[in-house]
């Protein structure tokens, strides 16, 4: 049998989740149907596990504000993403507020975010990125110092046992988060669920999207226990499917689709539990990453909230699969390649080399080469504190630019068919910390004219009181935006 429904999200993670929670209260009426092919939702990219769950705002990731040639620092990235993960703030306020995520879980914590450099060249580096954000009210709390005395006081574990033959700077923002977006997506999608007209369907996988001549979308699902069909017609088609969006997009067919390829890159952590070590370091620690990586492999020192229980992780340890989801297929890299993206990958793959070099030298890595690289965040380390665990998988973006080429793109990017009746998403971090607003984006590609309405207007601004408006100029409003948010989410600084 055929079903017939207003609005199809396929995946059952953060980004799905946060965009239902919107079209529930902007259409309530709408009838809405989730699809996750595994058997719970938030079991892939948004999972503890596998996301960094460092709430993104740009306040110690050091790959967010590349040196100019010029000497000078660009921090155009790290305003706009500081401002997204506010606005992701807000919607979570407002879900709390209104009993849709739960009051007792605590799925968002204080902890410090804090760049650490060593070596003349990069204390100068860090030293102009701190003295150029500074001048912004979204990052004027910043504290920085070279004070070694300071440092030990903030980091005691990473000061402990260090020679100081190199001079070494930090940056340090009281306000920091760490987020369990697991927690957030299951409460989110619970929440739907209590709706009359949203059905949650587990371990169904979408198999083809085929547009008929009035524009709707007919889709072929699998329950993939019993393996019987559930074809549904959709008026309109979310893609939100992490590293299988892809293939998803290449099985629409639609012309804004042809030319994107992935590159899938897998990732480990190194995770300790010894309580000893875990309480003396309280900081979520970013460093420079190494030449020739991807920015997602920036080295960081975290402490992390991981179903409640305090831990501590360092890495990530880059990896290569061809799997583009952690429990996907090792076919899915060859399958991606069609006659309208080989050429883009093959170029891409020329043109990024020493990312292929980065990723070989980091597979072939020994335990103890991957040990050495902690003991230089964490002098007094002891190996048998730390076991290996494998982390998520990302598909990088791979895009046709104008001479036919490809170009490998860091972040996310939204496809969207012509019409505005298919939207996809694409690419890795920081997406989660940043959902909401790129989620708000999704529906100005599907719903322009709706968006354009008073009732779609006031109702956004009841859920994102700063909707509209800047956060990264108007300083007041900043302030008591976070202020708002922070009572409310409990967040103590």
């Amino acid at each position: 049998m055929t079903k017939e429904v207003d609005i199809l999200l396929i995946g059952g993670g953060i980004m799905s989740a946060t965009l239902g929670v919107l079209l529930r209260k902007l259409m309530p009426e709408a009838k809405i149907t989730i699809c996750e092919r595994l058997e719970k939702v938030a079991a892939e990219s948004s999972d503890c596990w596998n996301n960094a769950g460092t709430g993104h705002s740009a306040f110690c990731e050091l790959n967010y504000t590349p040196l100019r040639e010029d000497g000078s620092v660009d921090i155009t990235k790290a305003l706009r993403i500081a401002e997204q993960f506010e606005v992701s703030k807000q919607l979570w306020t407002y879900l709390k507020e209104n009993d849709h995520l739960p009051k007792s879980e605590a799925f968002i914590n204080d902890i410090p975010h804090m760049s650490f450099v060593w070596g003349q060249d990069n204390v100068n580096f860090l030293n102009t990125r701190y003295n150029e954000m500074i001048k912004q009210p979204i990052f004027d709390a910043m504290q920085y110092t070279t004070d070694h005395r300071k440092i030990t006081d903030w980091v005691p574990l990473m000061m402990n046992g260090r020679i100081h033959e190199h001079p070494i700077a930090v940056t340090h923002m009281d306000i920091g988060t760490d987020v369990n977006f697991g927690a957030i997506t299951r409460s989110m999608i619970k929440s739907l669920e209590q709706s009359d007209n949203v059905e949650l369907y587990l371990g169904h996988e979408v198999k083809d999207l085929t547009k008929q001549k009035d524009g709707k979308w007919y889709v072929d699902i699998v329950d993939r226990n019993t393996h019987e069909d559930k074809d549904l017609i959709c008026d309109y088609v979310f893609i939100g499917a992490g590293g299988g969006s892809l293939t998803l997009l290449e099985h629409s067919d639609i012309e804004e689709g042809r030319g994107y390829g992935g590159f899938p890159v897998s990732g480990y952590f190194l995770a300790c539990d010894n309580e000893d070590v875990v309480m003396q370091h309280e900081a979520k620690v970013y460093g420079k990453a190494a030449v020739g990586s991807p920015p997602m492999s920036v080295p960081h020192l975290d402490t992390r909230w991981i179903n409640g229980k305090r831990s501590l992780l360092f890495g990530p340890y880059a990896g290569f699969s061809t799997k583009f989801l952690k429990q996907g297929s090792y076919l899915d890299l060859f399958l991606s390649i069609e006659m309208h993206n080989v050429w883009p990958m093959l170029s891409a793959g020329i043109d990024n080399i020493p990312l292929t070099k980065y990723l070989i030298d980091q597979v072939m890595q020994s335990p103890e080469e991957r040990f050495e690289s902690l003991q230089a965040y964490y002098p007094e380390a002891r190996y048998e504190d730390w076991d290996l665990k494998i982390a998520g998988q990302r598909v990088q973006i791979i895009k046709k630019d104008k001479d036919g080429k490809g170009k490998l793109q860091f972040g996310t990017e939204i496809v969207s068919a012509a019409d505005g009746r298919l939207a996809a998403l694409l690419g890795a971090s920081p997406g989660a910390s940043t959902s909401v607003s790129i989620m708000l984006n999704v529906l100005e590609r599907m719903f322009p004219d709706q968006l354009k309405t008073t009732e779609w207007q006031s109702k956004l601004k009841e859920m994102i009181p700063s909707y509209g408006e800047s956060l990264v100029f108007n300083k007041e409003l900043c302030h008591a935006t976070r202020d708002r948010t922070s009572a409310v989410l409990k967040l103590d600084n």
